[in-house]
């Protein structure tokens, strides 16, 4: 029994179907192009549909890396690859530490490395973190078990500025204002505990006219939390940084990404490795020396085909960026 009380031998793995289908899994095979006895990443393992894929679609694999910061999904996605035995191996670290992971493994360059960094729904219906605005859960929303605060340190201590700004730059929010000023006024009565008694105080502090068609009213100031609890934007530009310095000459990576700051830092970051020069266009000479480190493959981003977006409509906002190694 892990952490959060889930019994990972319990659950068959048409069940872990059922709370993951990997978004874009054959765009993530295609693109990837691994050689014959390839070395692969999968730096957000999560219950290991990724890795499925690739493994079943390159049984000439020779070691698959998994990593991810929740304890939980590793545990279950241990059991998922279990029958690829001892190629498979599993680690419970955050992306970040990437190159440190795969250097003490005695390697040093990979053949590929894909990165979801959306959030399963298995974390959203199943890790009991308060991830989803549907439930009645502690807010907690750490990722990593490790980390010093959570969801509920941030709802319940910050002030109306602080707050507000999260919600605004990381939720991208228009009602971050009016938001921040109804959490800090319910809270003064009591505090916010859990996530349904935190979605309808958001929800009640937008206009019912301004409540979006396809998603809950909650969704972006979720999102704002999690990202702010978890540093996602500057692990992300971390991870990148790191994961490029194992790539081998032709190694891919492929980064899905859910929402427009993080592809906004992962097309940034591509952009800047493939360019061999930073200088201002105006300057004659190449003063930066700056040197080309990696090719971007697909200059525009992929998305997922309609069908699957029918068959899984959270793939609909995933978009997919590729580089390769040189």
């Amino acid at each position: 029994m892990d952490s959060n009380g889930i019994q990972a031998a319990t659950i068959s793995s048409e069940s872990q179907e059922r709370f993951h289908l990997p978004v874009m899994s054959k765009e993530v095979v295609d693109h990837l192009d691994l050689p014959e006895d390839a070395v692969v990443v999968d730096a957000t393992i999560g219950l290991g549909g990724h890795s499925e894929q690739l493994l079943r679609e390159y049984p000439s694999i020779s070691k698959l890396i998994g990593m991810d910061v929740d304890h939980a999904a590793t545990s279950l996605a241990k059991g998922r690859l279990s029958a690829s035995g001892e190629k498979v191996e599993i680690v419970n670290r955050n992306f970040i530490h990437i190159k440190n992971i795969v250097n003490s493994m005695g390697i040093d360059y990979v053949d590929g490395i894909v990165a979801d960094l959306g959030i399963s729904s298995f974390q959203l219906e199943r890790s009991g973190k308060g991830f989803s605005f549907k439930k009645k859960e502690f807010l907690d929303m750490r990722m990593d078990a490790g980390l010093q605060f959570s969801a509920y340190d941030l709802v319940n201590d910050m002030k109306v500025e602080e707050l507000e700004y999260i919600i605004k730059e990381y939720g991208e929010e228009k009602f971050a204002r009016k938001i921040a000023k109804s959490i800090v006024k319910s809270r003064a009565k009591k505090p916010i505990q859990t996530s349904l008694d935190l979605a309808s105080i958001i929800s009640n502090s937008i206009p019912k006219k301004f409540h979006p068609k396809k998603t809950h009213p909650a969704t972006k100031t979720f999102q704002a939390l999690r990202i702010s609890i978890n540093n996602e934007l500057d692990n992300l530009a971390i991870f990148i940084k790191e994961a490029v310095k194992i790539l081998n000459t032709g190694a891919r990576l492929a980064i899905i990404s859910f929402h427009s700051l993080e592809d906004r830092i992962v097309k940034n970051m591509f952009r800047k490795l493939d360019s061999p020069c930073i200088c201002p266009s105006d300057l004659p000479v190449c003063a930066c020396g700056k040197v080309q480190q990696a090719t971007r493959i697909a200059r525009s981003v992929v998305k997922p085909r309609k069908s699957e977006v029918l068959a899984n409509p959270r793939a609909r906002s995933a978009k997919m960026r590729v580089i390769e190694g040189i």
